[in-house]
C-alpha cells in the first residue's frame, strides 16, 4: 500500500479533513456521557426534578448530535472523494501500465488476471481506503479517549478499561495477522474463477458443438467449490473477532457495573457516574467491532494492494528507441539469423530465419498450423522481441525505433477481427485520426468491404462489442479496411482474409496492389492461391524456413510447398505423381 500512496497525490487536502472532522465527531461523543451523567446526578438524583436544567441539558444533546451529524456529514464527503480520486489515478497508472506490456507479459500474467487487478482488486483498495479515513483514527480515540475520560472519573473502576483494551488488541490483530494471508488465497481462487468463466464464455459455440457443458459445468463447478471453501475457511476465522469482542466487553461491563455498586453504596461514586462508565464501556464496544470490521477490510485491502502492486513491479520487456526513421536503402525488412523462443516455452518457435524484402514487394508467408507463421510477422511489428538475431526494418534494427514511430509504419491486421463498440467511422478513425470521409471509403473500397457499409447504411452504422452484429467476413474486410485507412508502408495481412471467398480474397489482393504509394505487403495465409503471385513467398515448416522464392520456384525445388499447393488444386494428380 506504501507504494500505492503516491496517488493520493492532489487528495491531500480531502485526505486530511476527512479524518479531522471524524476526529471532531468523536470528540463530541465523548462528551455525551458526561450530560448524561450530570442529567441524573443533577437534574434528577437531587429529589425534586430539576425540570429547566434537564431541558437545557437535553438541549445540549441535541446541539451536540446535530454538530456530530454535520461533522460526520462532511467527513464522508472528503473520505470518498479521496478514495474514489485514489481509485481513479490507480485505474488509470494500472491501465496505462499494463498498456507498456509486450505480448510477453500479456501471456505470462494473463488476460484474467488483469482485470481482476483493475476492477476487484482496485475497488477493494477503494473501500479499504474510504473506512480508513473515516475510522482507523476515530475508533482508537473513542477507544483510548473513552479510557482517560473513566480515569477523570474514578481511577479504581477505570483500571477495568485499562484490562480489556490490550486483550482485545491481541484478539483483533491477531486475528489479523492470521487473516491476510488467506485473503491473497482466495484473490487467487477468484482469478482461477474468473479465467474459467472467460475461457467459457470466449468458446461457448466450441464447447456447444462439441457437448462438453457438463464437463466445463463440472470443472467449474470445482473451481467455485475451492473458492467456497477457502472463503469459509477465511470467514470463520474473521467471524471469531464479533463473538470474542463481545465476550470481553460483556464481562467488562459485569466488572465494572459490581464495581461501580460498591462504590455508590460506598458513597465515592454517583449513579450518573457508573451510568457514564456503563455509556464508555458500550463506547468502547461499538468502536472496537467497526475497528474490528475495519481491519478485516484492510486486511483485504491490502492482499489486494499486493496484487496490484505485483503488476507494477512487472517491468515491460520492451522499451522503444529513440529513432524515428531508418536508412536509405532498397531493403524494407530483413531478418538476419533470427530465431525466437516464447517465454517458458521448451523449444524455440523459429529458428535461423534469413532474408530481405525490397520496398515495394509484396511477400507470401505459408506452411502448416504451429509453423510459426503468427510469429515470424509479430517480430517485424516488434510485438515479441527476437531470442536471437537481428530484424531491421529501412536497414535500421526494430528494437532501435521509437514505438509510435514504429507502429505508424506498420500496419497490421490480426487473425482475429477485432472491432470496437461505436460507428464504422469511429472504427477506421483508429489507423488515422485526420482521415476524411474520401479516404475511408477509399480504403472501404480497396478491402471490398463497401457494400457491407452501404448496406448497414452508411459510415454512422453502429458496431456492437466485438463486432457482434457483422458476419466474420464483414469484420475481416472493416479490420482491413482501418489498417489501410492509415497509409503504412508496410502492411501485414495475418491470415485476415480467411473467411473471405476466393474471389473477394482476389479482388482485395489487387485492389491492395493497385493503390497508391509504395507499400510492402506481408500475407500470412493457408491458401496457397493467396499467395501464389507473390514477388517472394516464404515456406515455414516446425519454425524453420526450408523455402524461398517464387511460385514456380517452389513448386520445382520444395517438397512442404508442392504438398500444400497441389493438396489444394490438383490432389489426384499430386498422389498420382
Amino acid at each position: 500500500m506504501k507504494n500505492l500512496s503516491k496517488y493520493i497525490h492532489g487528495y491531500r487536502v480531502e485526505a486530511v479533513l476527512g479524518p479531522l472532522f471524524k476526529l471532531c465527531e468523536a470528540t463530541l461523543e465523548l462528551i455525551v456521557p458526561l450530560v448524561i451523567a450530570a442529567i441524573i446526578d443533577r437534574g434528577i438524583g437531587n429529589g425534586e426534578p430539576d425540570k429547566s436544567y434537564i431541558l437545557k441539558m437535553c438541549l445540549v444533546l441535541v446541539l451536540l448530535g446535530a454538530c456530530g451529524l454535520a461533522f460526520s456529514v462532511t467527513a464522508q464527503y472528503f473520505s470518498a472523494k479521496a478514495a474514489v480520486g485514489f481509485a481513479t489515478k490507480l485505474r488509470y497508472a494500472l491501465f496505462k501500465h499494463i498498456q507498456s506490456f509486450s505480448y510477453t507479459e500479456l501471456d505470462t500474467i494473463g488476460t484474467s488476471t488483469l482485470i481482476t487487478r483493475m476492477t476487484t482488486d482496485t475497488n477493494q483498495v477503494q473501500t479499504g481506503l474510504n473506512l480508513s479515513f473515516r475510522l482507523l483514527l476515530r475508533s482508537p480515540l473513542v477507544v483510548f479517549g473513552a479510557m482517560i475520560m473513566a480515569f477523570t472519573i474514578d481511577t479504581k473502576s477505570a483500571l477495568t478499561f485499562v484490562a480489556v483494551i490490550p486483550l482485545l488488541s491481541i484478539v483483533i490483530f491477531g486475528i489479523m495477522l492470521i487473516t491476510m494471508p488467506l485473503y491473497k488465497k482466495v484473490n487467487s481462487k477468484i482469478d482461477g474463477v474468473l479465467a474459467k468463466t472467460r475461457e467459457n464464455l470466449t468458446g461457448v459455440r466450441v464447447i456447444r458443438a462439441f457437448c462438453r457443458e457438463d464437463e466445463e459445468i463440472s470443472e467449474f463447478d470445482e473451481r467455485n467449490t475451492e473458492l467456497l471453501h477457502s472463503q469459509k475457511h477465511v470467514g470463520k476465522i474473521s467471524a471469531l473477532m464479533n463473538p470474542l469482542t463481545y465476550v470481553l466487553i460483556n464481562i467488562a461491563i459485569i466488572v465494572l457495573i459490581y464495581v461501580g455498586a460498591i462504590g455508590v453504596n460506598k458513597g465515592p461514586l454517583t449513579q450518573g457516574m457508573v451510568i457514564a462508565l456503563y455509556n464508555y464501556m458500550s463506547q468502547i464496544l461499538v468502536e472496537l467491532i467497526k475497528l474490528a470490521n475495519l481491519i478485516i477490510s484492510i486486511s483485504k485491502a491490502l492482499a489486494s494492494a499486493s496484487r496490484i502492486q505485483s503488476v507494477f513491479n512487472v517491468t515491460p520487456s520492451i522499451k522503444g528507441g529513440n529513432f524515428e526513421n531508418g536508412t536509405d536503402g532498397e531493403y524494407a525488412v530483413e531478418f538476419s539469423d533470427v530465431s525466437l523462443k516464447y517465454k517458458n516455452s521448451g523449444a524455440p518457435s523459429l529458428s535461423n530465419i534469413t532474408f530481405k524484402v525490397k520496398k515495394g514487394d509484396t511477400v507470401g508467408i505459408i506452411g502448416g498450423t504451429g509453423s510459426g507463421k503468427t510469429s515470424l510477422v509479430n517480430l517485424i511489428s516488434r510485438f515479441y522481441d527476437a531470442s536471437a538475431g537481428a530484424v531491421l526494418i529501412d536497414g535500421r534494427d526494430v528494437k532501435t525505433y521509437d514505438s509510435e514511430a514504429l507502429n505508424k509504419k506498420i500496419g497490421f491486421v490480426p487473425q482475429k477481427a477485432v472491432l470496437f463498440s461505436g460507428s464504422i467511422r469511429e472504427n477506421m478513425l483508429w489507423g488515422n485520426k485526420e482521415a476524411s470521409d474520401e479516404e475511408i471509403y477509399s480504403a472501404i473500397e480497396a478491402s471490398q468491404a463497401k457494400d457491407v457499409v452501404l448496406d448497414k447504411g452508411g459510415l454512422d452504422f453502429k458496431i456492437e462489442q466485438g463486432g457482434r452484429n457483422l458476419s466474420g467476413g464483414q469484420r475481416q474486410r472493416l479490420t482491413i479496411a482501418r489498417a489501410l485507412v492509415k497509409n503504412p508502408e508496410i502492411l501485414i495481412l495475418d491470415d485476415s482474409a480467411s473467411a473471405l471467398d476466393f474471389k473477394t480474397d482476389a479482388n482485395l489482393r489487387l485492389a491492395i496492389k493497385n493503390m497508391a504509394g509504395k507499400r510492402t505487403v506481408f500475407i500470412v495465409s493457408q491458401r496457397a492461391s493467396s499467395i501464389m503471385h507473390a514477388d517472394k513467398i516464404i515456406v515455414l515448416d516446425d519454425g524453420e524456413a526450408v523455402g524461398m522464392g517464387t511460385h514456380e520456384k517452389l513448386l520445382e525445388s520444395c517438397s512442404v510447398y508442392q504438398e500444400i499447393y497441389y493438396s489444394q488444386f490438383k490432389k489426384e494428380a499430386y498422389q498420382n505423381g
